[in-house]
């Protein structure tokens, strides 16, 4: 069984909960398509919401409206992220990995003939918890404050806890969206 730190009391990543997306230069790299990955060392807490809606239809005559399905509306993922630095290499890591988080709200930077791209989409995986394979996501919003009770870097001034709170959107290929069965069958 896993434990969140090792017996020399250093924090365990969890392999299985991560956020992957392109590299910098906007480009996907890897043989899965995504250049870069987030490992989170604590869970984070997670929210996972989204609702069916419903029109009203009047029918004369009728004691009561007849309900009938209209569309769901999106799936929303809102996760606060914890980091945590117990070495000076964690803390070049968080700070890296915070500032690629506020990135994936931003436009990549465009050429002559397109302007600007729209934020990336980034894959989203905690174990089991959302589904069995990542899902694709946008971030919607990052909201990030730094504690002044903890312990803090000299330099960076980056504080040695710290705690995002994120809210990610699923988006699906029109071709491939999910029904009730694959839901339950993998979560996603």
């Amino acid at each position: 069984m896993p434990y969140a730190t090792s017996s020399t009391g250093q924090l365990t990543t969890l392999d299985a909960c991560y956020i992957t997306f392109p590299s910098g230069s906007g480009r996907f790299i890897s043989s899965q398509g995504f250049g870069q990955k987030i490992v989170l060392n604590i869970l984070p807490e997670i929210s996972d919401s989204k609702s069916a809606e419903y029109a009203l239809e009047n029918i004369a005559g009728r004691s009561t409206p007849l309900v009938t399905y209209s569309h769901s509306s999106s799936r929303t993922i809102s996760m606060t992220i914890h980091f945590v630095t117990c070495t000076k290499r964690d803390l070049l890591v968080n700070l890296y990995n915070l500032r690629s988080l506020e990135s994936l709200v931003y436009p990549a930077d465009g050429n002559q003939v397109t302007p600007y791209i729209p934020p990336p989409i980034c894959q989203l995986k905690c174990g089991s918890l959302l589904g069995d394979d990542e899902l694709c996501v946008v971030l919607k919003s990052y909201s990030v404050k730094f504690p002044t009770d903890v312990v803090w870097d000299a330099e960076t001034y980056l504080p040695y806890k710290f705690d995002v709170d994120t809210t990610w959107e699923v988006v699906y290929e029109s071709t491939d969206l999910p029904g009730q069965n694959r839901i339950v069958s993998v979560g996603n």
